[in-house]
This record gives structure tokens, C-alpha cells and sequence, in this order.
């Protein structure tokens, strides 16, 4: 079987994350990658859910959190400066 060559671009950091795992894994990456290849022709798709990523949970209590106090601003305390604020969070702590 006769083989070509592939030229990919990615971040580096993103590629040094993958040769350690595939490392890990007994694997470099031209084998990885050919693995990935030949599920994605097997599954006829890409192997896997693509998707966009949503907020995590804490993320999406803190958005409920501020539409909440955007439509009942009278049940929150408000400052009439940064200073005040971070005054009474530091005599808090």
C-alpha cells in the first residue's frame, strides 16, 4: 500500500497535549491520526458528536443570577463605588 503525506496545521500547545497522550497511549501521531482516519471512512462520518460546547453549570447559575437581578434590581444592594464594594467584601473575609 503506497502512502502519502498530510500537512496539518494546529497549536502547539495542542499538539504537544496529543504526542503526550498518544505517547501514553503506545502511539505517535501519524498512527493516531490514521486510526482517526479509518474510523471516520468506517463510521462514514466523524466518529464522534460535533457539537457546540454550552456554559458549564456555574457558568449558567451565574447568567440566571444576573438576568434575575437585571429584572429585580430592588432586591439587590447596590455601591456607589468599586471601593465601597471591595470594603465590604474585605471586611468579610
Amino acid at each position: 500500500m503506497s502512502t502519502t503525506n498530510i500537512n496539518i496545521r494546529v497549536d502547539s500547545s495542542l499538539k504537544k497535549e496529543a504526542e503526550d497522550l498518544f505517547r501514553d497511549l503506545g502511539l505517535n501521531m501519524s498512527t493516531a491520526i490514521t486510526i482517526f482516519l479509518r474510523s471516520a471512512v468506517s463510521y462514514n462520518g466523524i466518529p464522534f458528536e460535533v457539537r457546540r460546547l454550552g456554559p458549564n453549570p456555574e457558568t449558567e447559575a451565574a447568567l440566571a443570577e444576573y438576568e434575575e437581578m437585571k429584572k429585580n434590581p430592588g432586591n439587590y444592594k447596590r455601591y456607589n463605588s468599586f471601593k465601597e464594594a471591595m470594603d465590604e467584601v474585605l471586611s468579610d473575609a
